[in-house]
């Protein structure tokens, strides 16, 4: 399979190695830098670049009948747009916010659990999210999708950084230098506390879910996420 890396920087690398070990092609390598880009023997692209640069990756794409994932967060007031542009292409689209395996299986539970403690007014909810000093976002992705699955099967309303109100999930971000990712959602009452958490100890499993995600899009049409590739629900 050839591959097109938008972006590459320590994730489009890491993604490269993974790519190869699994015996596909990388046919492109766009950056900052990059002026010409060739669509025509891609089979697949993998967009990691940065919130300024994802939409018009994703939106080139589309248009040249290139089915892309992106792991980019910091567009999505566009995501509408790109949906509406791929189904008017017929292309095929993933977006998620964190691509690891483990990470996507951390969602699932994390809306269960919201589910079950649902009437159990007594625990406040509260998440930290850990990354890295690179990370130019905040808070992550990952950290507004594990608030999205609490909202949607609670009554909470929405979330905010740090200081939030009643109705609100507050999310801790920390900028810690070498940290590739840690997400902790927290449960507390005035008795007891419960914890779920998920820890990478690096690049690698980010990297596996989007390789494993381009394999997955091939020949497919229509906007997915992770669920689907892990036949989750």
């Amino acid at each position: 399979m050839n591959i097109a890396l938008f972006g590459y920087g320590k994730m489009g690398r890491m993604i490269e190695q993974t790519a190869l070990k699994r015996g596909h092609s990388i046919v492109a390598k766009v950056d900052v830098d990059t002026t010409e880009i060739d669509f025509s023997n891609m089979d697949v692209a993998i967009d990691f670049s940065t919130p300024d640069a994802a939409y018009d990756n994703i939106k080139g794409c589309l248009e040249h009948h290139v089915p892309i994932i992106s792991g980019t967060t910091g567009w999505l007031h566009k995501f509408d747009d790109i949906v509406a542009l791929c189904n008017e292409k017929k292309g095929g689209f993933i977006y998620a916010s964190n691509y690891s395996l483990g990470v996507n299986i951390f969602f699932e539970i994390n809306a269960y659990l919201a589910k079950v403690m649902k009437n159990l007014n007594q625990y406040k909810i509260s998440m930290e999210e850990i990354h890295h000093t690179q990370k130019l976002d905040a808070p992550s992705g990952t950290a507004i999708t594990l608030a999205e699955g609490i909202i949607k099967n609670t009554a909470y309303t929405g979330w905010k950084l740090d200081t939030a109100e009643n109705n609100e999930v507050p999310i801790v971000a920390k900028r810690i230098p070498d940290v590739p990712g840690t997400h902790t959602v927290s449960y507390n009452s005035e008795v007891d506390s419960i914890e779920l958490r998920h820890t990478a100890h690096n690049r690698e499993g980010f990297a596996l879910g989007a390789v494993v995600a381009s394999e997955w899009i091939v020949g497919k049409t229509g906007i997915f996420t992770m669920k689907d590739v892990l036949n989750l629900g």
